[in-house]
């Protein structure tokens, strides 16, 4: 039995806590409930979920996102370990239906990139963390789609992982392909066919998204922001910001 899920996800996320879960060495099961908060979680093991009587099987890169007040059950076969958030979801907006388990196939390492960037900047910027969980919830929505042939090649899905925990730094398109596992000529072709766009252009727009997200929602001083999203130089930045937002920072951040 496929049991569906309601999400809303129109506005970031509050975050209560995101880390890695290390589970099965004292015990092969936990039962608990968590009354007011969501749990997202990628897995990296085989295992059994139970949901309110629902058994689900766990398998390496599935993902799930268990209700609040849901009765959880899990039982381990030894050692298991897995990424996880908790957090409060917004109650308007859009709502998206999707299944409380799903396989997240390509989409796994960029999940994973995700949820170890909201967990390192968890204690020093926990508005990073909102976005980067509330940039994986989409991602989980959009498991749901009809067509798995809409999922991204695993090539194009590493290096959208890699593009993503390393948009504070350099970011070359050798080195992005290298951490593909794929030749730089190949992913280019990849990368244009699967999203058409380029490589070069996803890393900008990538880094405006994350740049505007930032200046909006947090206190963060500017110059930091610049920094965060690889762009050292503030002049460049500010140049950025209006060629591609249309606006300076300063007039980003008060609206």
């Amino acid at each position: 039995m496929v049991v569906s899920i309601t999400v809303r996800l129109d506005r970031p996320p509050q975050v209560a806590n995101v880390g890695v879960g290390l589970h099965g060495v004292k015990r092969d099961r936990d039962v608990f409930r968590l009354p007011d908060l969501w749990q997202l979680h990628l897995y990296q093991y085989v295992a059994e979920l139970t949901v309110d009587g629902t058994p689900y099987p766990i398998r390496p890169g599935h993902v799930s996102l268990v209700p609040p007040g849901a009765v959880v059950q899990y039982r381990y076969q030894g050692r298991s370990q897995h990424l996880y958030a908790h957090l409060r979801l917004g109650r308007t907006g859009e709502p998206r239906s999707l299944p409380i388990m799903q396989d997240a196939g390509a989409e796994t390492p960029i999940l994973s990139a995700l949820l170890l960037s909201a967990i390192a900047a968890w204690s020093s910027a926990p508005r990073r963390t909102e976005s980067d969980v509330w940039a994986a919830l989409w991602r989980v929505a959009s498991l749901a789609a009809p067509s798995r042939s809409e999922r991204p090649h695993a090539a194009v899905a590493a290096a959208v992982a890699y593009i993503e925990s390393h948009l504070a730094g350099p970011l070359a398109v050798p080195d992005i392909a290298a951490a593909a596992g794929v030749s730089h000529n190949h992913l280019t072709r990849l990368f244009r066919a699967e999203t058409g766009d380029t490589i070069v252009a996803h890393v900008r727009r990538r880094r405006m998204e994350r740049a505007r997200h930032l200046l909006r929602e947090s206190t963060l001083p500017i110059a930091s922001i610049a920094t965060a999203v690889g762009i050292g130089d503030l002049q460049a930045f500010n140049k950025t910001c209006r060629r591609e937002l249309g606006t300076s920072p300063r007039a980003l951040r008060a609206q």
